[in-house]
């Protein structure tokens, strides 16, 4: 049996899965917890990785192994490796100024056309921007920006400072993936290359960037001699890991929500509420994002005083619409739509609608009418949308998936629970070790029956 490894790092933890690379059969997983907040030292990632490794009983049996991981989040590296400040995080939004900056100079519509998406505090161009502005020494000692993909990727392959690596601090070993490298914004997915006097606009010099590889390359190999994979962001991982396809929009329900579209083609939306980002199949993958998700049921949960699956109980006991109570649910701001220092507001509320079970129906709703405006702004794009696979913990609550069916209007599949982003960078360490995309089948947990009621968004939309 040849074994293949994929790895998430994810905001929340590291773990990995050890697949048998010619059914993807489980062989055996680990995991480690990586540290809250919105700026983490990158090393952090680096020991949680080694731990979770360990935890999966080792990969000296591995053949290949390929890194996918959370976007956006900015490495600054000096001249010698060493990393010059924690790392921001995708959902640290103090570079929000810093992007409005980057629009006023360069306009939405441009930076459309250039590469694919506009700035917002989430992507790494806007941090650098950020950097520049805020810390100007540290951004003077830039000499290189990684991803955490790519710079986990570069540590696994032997590299990193002088004392901390066998291979030392070889700047231009830097790896990323077109997936990764899209959500920069300073790389396009339409043109396949760097825009580098975005890169140069943001930061206020030249830098090393990672070499951006195709799907299925390597990016090289580990001390060991095991092959290691390209690697890529965590939805695009998620979609190789699910097997998505054209026509496919995976709806991500975790810390934050995502929702992303298999496409043929690039898009471009100047408005900035899709990121026209790539896939890591070699199609592209338009997206928007939300900050709030699974807290939302969270915060609820906690008012009510029940666990998740109380509350889904008690959301089943109210109609559809929640007796006219809508909960706009930017507890943490939002991104999609972009609006950063937002608070979360309920409204509807009498005396008939104000009750344990409206509560709870207007979280689930709140939630996935978010996520519903997200897909109309993808299919805006005139990306095709034929089916919905649900995924993330929230997914598998029965009030979620009967409420999706309601909310949305194309049918909901909810595979079975999986660790999606680890098991599509397992499939790029099979492509990477046999030059083939492996097909590995992906279990169904439920189908909800379709029972659209166009009154949840309705009520939505209309107290916005």
């Amino acid at each position: 049996m040849t074994l293949v490894a994929g790895i998430d790092s994810s905001t929340q933890s590291c773990k990995i899965v050890i697949r048998d690379a010619a059914t993807g059969a489980v062989v055996r997983r680990g995991r480690a917890q990586h540290p809250e907040g919105t700026e983490v030292p990158p090393a952090a990632w680096w020991d949680a990785l080694r731990s979770a490794i360990a935890d999966a009983g080792g990969i000296t049996d591995v053949a290949a192994i390929s890194i996918a991981g959370q976007q956006h989040g900015m490495i600054a590296l000096d001249a010698e490796g060493v990393v010059i400040r924690d790392a921001l995080l995708w959902n640290d939004t103090r570079s929000a100024p810093a992007a409005r900056d980057l629009i006023d100079e360069v306009g939405a519509d441009a930076y459309a056309r250039r590469v694919g998406v506009v700035p917002v505090a989430s992507f790494t161009g806007s941090k650098l921007r950020w950097l520049r502005d805020a810390e100007p020494e540290n951004a003077a000692r830039v000499a290189a920006v990684a991803l955490p993909h790519d710079w986990l990727t570069w540590r696994l392959r032997g590299y990193g400072p002088v004392g901390e690596s066998p291979l030392g601090p070889q700047l231009d070993q830097l790896t990323t993936d077109r997936s990764d490298a899209s959500g920069t914004a300073y790389w396009s997915a339409e043109h396949e290359s760097y825009d580098l006097e975005l890169a140069e606009r943001a930061l206020g010099h030249r830098v090393v960037l990672p070499r951006v590889l195709g799907p299925g390359e390597r990016a090289g190999t580990t001390p060991d001699g095991a092959i290691v994979g390209v690697g890529a962001g965590d939805n695009a991982g998620a979609a190789l890991g699910l097997g998505a396809a054209s026509g496919d929009v995976v709806v991500s329900i975790g810390t934050s929500g995502t929702v992303f579209a298999v496409a043929d083609r690039p898009t471009r939306d100047d408005s900035g509420t899709v990121a026209g980002f790539a896939s890591a199949d070699g199609a592209y993958l338009p997206l928007i994002a939300t900050l709030n998700a699974a807290r939302i049921l969270d915060a609820v949960a906690g008012v009510l005083g029940v666990d998740h699956a109380a509350l889904g109980a008690l959301a089943l006991q109210s109609a559809p619409g929640a007796g006219g109570l809508v909960l706009h649910p930017y507890f943490e701001g939002e991104r999609t739509p972009n609006l950063p220092d937002a608070t979360a507001t309920l409204s509807g509320m009498t005396l008939s609608s104000t009750t344990r079970p409206g509560l709870a129906r207007a979280a689930v709703e709140g939630m996935l009418c978010g996520l519903a405006d997200g897909l109309d702004a993808v299919r805006a794009q005139g990306v095709r949308a034929d089916r919905i696979l649900m995924v993330g913990g929230a997914a598998q609550n029965t009030a979620v998936q009967q409420i999706a069916a309601q909310v949305f209007d194309i049918p909901v599949v909810i595979p079975e629970p999986g660790e999606y982003v680890a098991d599509g960078a397992a499939v790029q360490a099979a492509w990477a070790l046999t030059g083939e995309r492996p097909a590995w089948t992906v279990a169904i947990a439920a189908e909800p029956t379709a029972d659209h009621r166009a009154i949840i968004r309705e009520q939505y939309s209309a107290r916005s």
